[in-house]
């Protein structure tokens, strides 16, 4: 995997993103600069570079939860829409855990993974529920789905974050730097989930500073630094032979730490 130019192995069908000539200011700062880029279904991606490298708003703006100046975004062959209903239901189908959980804090466990599904999707209130406790059961939580966002630790609302990911049945999942709000010991059991459902073959990109996933996980790493895909490969290639000084200075940084 890995193919240069942006592009992800071929499977049947449109990729679930494409990114073509992707452009974000704010204000003078460039901080998506051109970007191409496709996934395929099935596909993990994780995206790793300096802070300010443009990997959060890559993120964001996959869902517009940032816009975008120039460029197009399409998810499944659908271009993004702008606003309203249409983007609405896409969003549905774009699944995104955040590094601050966003859960709602006046909502049960249980509500919060039943809220989407039942407002956006349309299932019933049983269905969902009976949903939600096999996603909470999965995720390793179910025995907390009475409590309170709060009357948790932040392993255990990440992984209720992922199972209100997975209940929406998105086509795809963002993960924007999951584990960077844990403590440490915390951090394992999120990234586990994550692992098992990257095996399970959820399409999923990753924004992370965690480079054991990325190399346990990921099919493919991009590398950005100011605002640009520098460098994309397989993570065995990437992490033991990084071609560009950008990669190789980075990687350096890290891994001696």
């Amino acid at each position: 995997m890995g193919a240069p130019g942006g592009q992800a192995p071929a499977s049947g069908g449109p990729p679930v993103v494409a990114l073509s000539r992707v452009n974000k200011h704010f204000g003078t700062l460039h901080v998506l600069n051109d970007i191409t880029l496709d996934v395929a279904r099935g596909e993990v991606v994780v995206v790793l570079g300096p802070s300010g490298s443009g990997k959060s708003t890559l993120c964001r703006a996959i869902n517009r939860l940032e816009t975008i100046d120039s460029g197009s975004i399409a998810i499944d062959g659908v271009p993004l829409p702008e606003e309203g209903a249409a983007l609405a239901s896409l969003r549905a189908e774009v699944g995104m855990v955040f590094q601050s959980f966003n859960l709602f804090a006046h909502k049960t466990v249980l509500q919060n993974v039943t809220l989407g599904p039942v407002k956006v999707r349309g299932l019933t209130p049983t269905d969902a529920q009976a949903r939600a406790v096999e996603l909470l059961e999965r995720v390793g939580v179910a025995d907390q789905a009475a409590k309170y966002p709060a009357q948790l630790s932040g392993g255990q609302q990440q992984r209720v974050a992922i199972a209100r990911a997975l209940a929406m049945d998105p086509k795809l999942i963002l993960f924007d730097e999951p584990t960077s709000a844990l403590d440490p010991e915390m951090v394992n059991e999120v990234l586990d989930v994550m692992v098992t459902l990257a095996a399970q073959g959820m399409t999923m990109i990753v924004v992370t500073h965690e480079m054991g996933f990325a190399r346990k996980a990921a099919d493919r790493v991009v590398f950005m630094a100011d605002g640009q895909v520098v460098e994309q490969n397989t993570p065995e290639a990437f992490f033991t032979a990084p071609r560009t000084d950008r990669a190789k200075d980075f990687l350096s940084k890290i891994l001696t730490h």
